[in-house]
């Protein structure tokens, strides 16, 4: 599990988009770039490695926010928890996102059309405690028509996570 969380093309294969570690090792204060890719989102964002305790914990800046994941033993297996720091707005949306990734990182086939079902029923349950809840970011590129048309670019950015899984 942590050579999923650490190795680039390991990352390509679940995580929402290129991760790029300045010197390729994860070591606190190594800078981080996020590019995602350019039929999604027109997006690249910055971050830092905030800690690495191999193969427990690693915690980095992704944006603005922080996300922490923790591994342990599990009954054969590795239990890993994901927690993520954001802004109170961006809970459902990211709530939703990280299904499907998660799904992918579990070798689970993700349903593009998922996210939109998801996103709503976290916003329904989440919007009483926290607030408003916002969609994708303004750089995706769904945004430019209408959230109805998430799909196809879910679907071109799963195909992208395909092609990475098969080295294409």
């Amino acid at each position: 599990m942590w050579q999923a969380l650490t190795e680039r093309e390991r990352l390509r294969s679940w995580f929402p988009c290129d991760v790029a570690v300045s010197g390729g090792q994860w070591e606190p204060g190594a800078a981080i770039t996020f590019t995602f890719p350019p039929e999604v989102a027109d997006m690249t964002l910055t971050g830092q490695v905030l800690e690495v305790d191999e193969p427990n914990l690693l915690v980095f800046t992704w944006g603005e926010e922080t996300l922490r994941f923790e591994l342990s033993p599990d009954d054969g297996g590795t239990r890993l928890v994901l927690i993520d720091k954001l802004p109170a707005d961006a809970a459902a949306r990211n709530a939703a996102g990280w299904d499907i990734c998660l799904d992918l990182l579990a070798g689970l086939a993700a349903d593009p059309d998922a996210w939109k079902p998801r996103f709503d029923a976290y916003a329904a349950e989440f919007e009483p405690a926290i607030g408003p809840q916002a969609g994708p970011p303004a750089e995706y590129k769904a945004n430019r028509s209408g959230l109805a048309d998430a799909a196809p670019l879910l679907q071109r950015w799963m195909r992208c996570l395909a092609g990475r899984r098969q080295g294409r």
